[in-house]
């Protein structure tokens, strides 16, 4: 019985960790946030890349409000678990979420009041409508033909944009947000195609040593204070006008003031805060730099840094080759056969300057390791990356082979001529 109950916590203790995915594909930006893939495209190695184009901010802004959106589901799942119902416990937030609605509605069995004509959608078919801007388009300010659908399954629907835009008074509004007219002047948020980009401020040499942790230690239920106390450490860090890690945004998605909330109520709008900004992030990361990310290391095993010290020790080789080369033939070297020789430099240069320019050492594919950081290499533990490097460094030495062969032929079939 004992060795039974044994097997059974074993398998169980291997069945709740991380579970990762076979692919034969590469990877979503989706599935490399929720850490189901394995190095060299797991979040780690997103996060380093990030950090080569000091672009890191914009992850940690997203991994922190989901660890915010995370506790709010939990204080939402403590509320159910006790038996009590979110009008008694947050009835402000019970009628926003009627209102206008959230994407933790599913969580929150908000009986729906009797619709009148013309009034706003209930809870459980939240659409909502911006009056300023779309951000759910990776071209900001121009025609798109119509809305692209959102993953409601991962990242929900993102809150009134007009909820979250400054207004020009300075009084206080229903839902508790001090507003009024924003002291720092509208940033650049776009490149000049006009698409979502990370890049902007980004060019500090300050790396941060801590990321946002995903697992919620608690050993009792969560409170509104603990809510209202993440979140404007998240506005605090990234989103306060001249916050030492602020991320851009287009004006329609800035947050100017922090809502007001007291010891005693909390303002309705901390759940579903910074979940369009989320969003928008998550849309930048998807279009700019995850592609790169994925030709980075998914097609090559080096670091830009590497591949330049590469291409230098390619260009000397490849000197030294012709130098060799060009002295046998000038010095009339017999026999000629000695000229083969020089397939020696000219492999070896070869071979680090295509590295170079592949960014893919066929000799790290071989050991299946990949650099993170200059000189600094992990396994390659994912199979389909495997194949895929696998390839590309067999075509590499197969270019290698060919181009070689034909300078050593030509080098030793030209007659000498002594000088």
């Amino acid at each position: 019985m004992n060795e039974k109950t044994d097997q059974t916590t074993k398998e169980q203790r291997r069945t709740s960790g991380t579970r990762y995915l076979k692919l034969s594909r590469l990877p979503t930006l989706q599935e490399v946030l929720d850490r189901r893939t394995r190095p060299p495209l797991d979040l780690f190695c997103f996060y380093i890349f990030l950090q080569r184009e000091s672009a890191e901010d914009a992850l940690d802004f997203w991994l922190d409000v989901q660890q915010h959106e995370n506790m709010c589901k939990a204080y939402f799942k403590d509320i159910k678990r006790s038996g009590r119902s979110i009008d008694e416990e947050w009835p402000e937030f019970a009628d926003y979420a009627r209102t206008n609605g959230s994407h933790f509605s599913p969580l929150l069995s908000l009986s729906t009041p009797p619709q009148q004509p013309g009034s706003p959608n209930p809870a459980g078919d939240f659409s909502p409508r911006s009056n300023q801007g779309e951000f759910d388009s990776p071209v900001l300010g121009g025609t798109t033909g119509g809305r692209e659908r959102r993953d409601t399954e991962s990242h929900g629907n993102a809150p009134r944009s007009s909820m979250l835009s400054p207004a020009p008074s300075s009084t206080l509004n229903e839902m508790g947000m001090a507003t009024g007219r924003p002291q720092n002047k509208d940033r650049p948020s776009m490149t000049p195609s006009g698409k979502m980009s990370l890049r902007g401020k980004f060019g500090g040499g300050n790396v941060p040593k801590t990321k946002a942790p995903t697992v919620i230690a608690r050993d009792r239920a969560i409170e509104k204070s603990a809510l209202v106390d993440g979140a404007e450490r998240i506005y605090l860090r990234y989103l306060l006008p001249g916050a030492e890690r602020e991320i851009y945004l287009p004006p329609s998605l800035r947050i100017h003031n922090f809502p007001i909330s007291t010891p005693t109520s909390a303002s309705p709008l901390i759940p579903d805060l910074f979940h369009a900004q989320k969003v928008y992030i998550f849309k930048a990361l998807e279009q700019d730099a995850f592609p790169r990310f994925l030709r980075a290391k998914a097609f090559g095993n080096l670091t830009p840094l590497s591949s330049f010290v590469r291409l230098i020790a390619g260009l000397v080789c490849l000197w030294g080759g012709f130098v060799l080369a060009f002295s046998l033939i000038f010095l009339d070297w017999k026999p000629r056969l000695t000229r083969l020789w020089t397939i020696l430099p000219f492999l070896f240069a070869l071979n680090l300057l295509l590295s170079s320019y592949y960014s893919l050492s066929p000799l790290l594919a071989l050991l299946n390791r990949s650099e993170t950081t200059p000189f600094k290499h992990i396994k390659v533990k994912e199979p389909y990356v495997r194949k895929l490097l696998t390839i590309r460094a067999l075509w590499i030495e197969l270019v290698c082979i060919v181009i070689t062969a034909i300078l050593v032929v030509i080098f030793t079939v030209v007659p000498g001529h002594r000088l």
